[in-house]
């Protein structure tokens, strides 16, 4: 019998995950992964809820379960990257980090350490095994798919991870929930940062991000107000500008397209224009699923961020970047974020954006 170390989260998801695993035959371990130790601000530590959860569903369910604590590999690898990237201006994505160094870096070496075959979690993605290479694809549920956060994973970790939502839509995932009368069966789904919860990001980040006040001005130089730190804001953004009710423009809303570092200036433009809008962006470093095509220029989709519709974008392969441009005009392409290829279902993986152009 192979022998599965099924992550656990607390969630609908990986508890369903578990359970299909040992209904299909094989040894399964629940671990719960603790990556974070701060409490919230009611001094409310959710880490211990969700343990509570995942002990409920691993007794209901017959199988055996355990924790680990990876708080300080995770904010070694992960915070301070995190970090880093605001100071600079960016946006990160925190998630797809945590998967490649966290979920799929010790949390792999511990199922190894302790025998298994493989390990398993929650996530909605496919993977395939074909001519010695693996290759990963999207679940089956549109809505839920999570091939995006999965794109910096290499051949060996893909290779020993098992998916057992795949095929299956989220509705069934409550129902087979309910059916068991799992404690977490309407428990809602997390959302946002993980070490951050339900908590206001910005009052999250002044801990850790000094706030140093700046300009806000327009494209066309005018100074129309202060902001409290460029970290706090992304491109886009139109809300927690506190620049309304100024009667020296157009009347239309103002929108971020740009900081300046060097200045500590926040650039605003008022209404939806083409500042926001971009041809095509620049990535140093793509993670290639299974490996990287041959064609030095190819089509295909891309994702800037997750849940978008795939964009029809032309792939260009240089000597050390990779530039991508798009069919239509993006919105809001963020640097710090990824982008993620895909021809059809097939995920073939991504690289955080540069810059755009």
């Amino acid at each position: 019998m192979k022998t599965v170390v099924c992550g656990m989260s607390g969630g609908v998801d990986s508890s369903v995950a578990a359970y299909l695993l040992k209904e299909a035959g094989y040894n399964v371990i629940g671990v719960f992964m603790k990556n974070w130790e701060e409490t919230s601000d009611d001094g409310v530590c959710s880490a211990e809820e969700d343990y509570f959860d995942v002990k409920q569903v691993c007794n209901k369910i017959g199988i055996p379960y355990y924790t680990v604590n990876y708080s300080k590999e995770y904010y070694d690898r992960v915070f301070e990257e995190f970090l880093e990237e605001y100071k600079k201006g960016r946006t990160p994505n925190p998630d797809v980090l945590c998967n490649r160094e966290i979920k799929f870096g010790p949390f792999l070496e511990f199922a190894k350490k302790i025998g298994a075959d493989f390990i398993a979690t929650g996530h909605y993605a496919k993977t395939k095994h074909k001519d010695g290479k693996v290759y990963l694809l999207k679940a089956k549920d549109s809505n839920k798919d999570q091939s995006y956060f999965l794109n910096q994973l290499s051949q060996d970790q893909l290779d020993k991870v098992l998916f057992p939502l795949s095929d299956i839509e989220k509705p069934k995932v409550r129902e087979i929930a309910e059916k068991l009368d799992l404690i977490n069966a309407k428990k809602k789904d997390s959302t946002g940062i993980c070490f951050i919860g339900e908590r206001n990001f910005r009052e999250f980040l002044k801990n850790y991000l000094p706030i140093k006040e700046g300009k806000i001005i327009t494209t066309d130089g005018r100074v129309i107000g202060t902001h409290i730190g460029l970290a706090y804001y992304t491109l886009g953004q139109r809300k927690g500008l506190n620049v309304g009710g100024r009667n020296d423009g157009n009347g239309k809303p103002y929108f971020v397209v740009g900081k300046n570092l060097e200045k500590n200036e926040l650039i605003v433009s008022q209404g939806e224009e083409d500042e926001l809008f971009s041809n095509g962006l620049v990535s140093y470093k793509i993670n290639w699923i299974p490996n990287m095509p041959s064609e030095k220029e190819f089509e295909c989709n891309a994702k800037f961020r997750y849940r978008q519709p795939d964009q029809k974008v032309k792939v260009e392969i240089l000597e050390n970047k990779v530039k991508v441009y798009f069919y239509e005009k993006q919105r809001a392409v963020t640097p710090g974020q990824y982008v993620v290829f895909y021809k059809d279902d097939y995920c073939l993986g991504g690289g955080v954006i540069e810059k755009t152009f």
